[in-house]
């Protein structure tokens, strides 16, 4: 992604069915609001993206694109990133509101100010958010759970977030879950 003015909306995986629906893993909140962006950049040059119907299906939406009308011409467009310019998302309504892609190169510090590395990522395995830090020394990447209770201060402005990384589980350290 060249643009950072671009935000990632979402990704096209295999075609669904012989009539050129797609499924799409979005990114969005609601994962029906990634057609209401109109026209998607994407990262194939010259492709632009338009969602004229969309179904929720688990954890995917299955879209009809303009212009795809069979199996061939979906199948084509798997692994197609989709982007919107920023200048088209809503402002965030108060501090604690955010989108992703901000937090992406905050520094991550302890409580005690202490930088452990740099934000990288925020993935989904479908089991809620994670924040990924790479250590700036030596390069290792660690998940977090993206909670209030491990991310309890995120300073955008300021450029850092505060990690208070968990210590041990939540049955304790030597009692073993049922």
């Amino acid at each position: 992604m060249t643009n950072s003015n671009r935000l990632l909306m979402g990704i096209i995986g295999g075609a669904h069915g012989i009539k050129g629906e797609v499924r799409i893993t979005p990114y969005t909140q609601d994962p029906e609001a990634i057609a209401s962006y109109g026209a998607l950049e994407t990262d194939r040059a010259g492709l632009t993206i338009t969602i004229t119907n969309l179904r929720v299906q688990k954890t995917v939406v299955v879209a009809r694109l303009k212009g795809v009308a069979d199996r061939n011409a979906a199948e084509l467009l798997n692994g197609v990133s989709l982007f919107v310019d920023r200048s088209r998302l809503p402002d965030t309504e108060d501090e604690d509101d955010f989108y992703h892609a901000d937090l992406l190169g905050l520094e991550a510090r302890l409580e005690d100010g202490t930088v452990i590395g740099t934000v990288t990522a925020i993935p989904n395995f479908n089991a809620g958010d994670l924040i990924e830090i790479r250590n700036t020394q030596s390069g290792d990447t660690y998940l977090y759970p993206f909670t209030k209770a491990v991310v309890p201060a995120i300073h955008i402005e300021q450029g850092f977030l505060t990690i208070v990384a968990p210590t041990e589980t939540e049955w304790g350290e030597e009692e073993e879950p049922n």
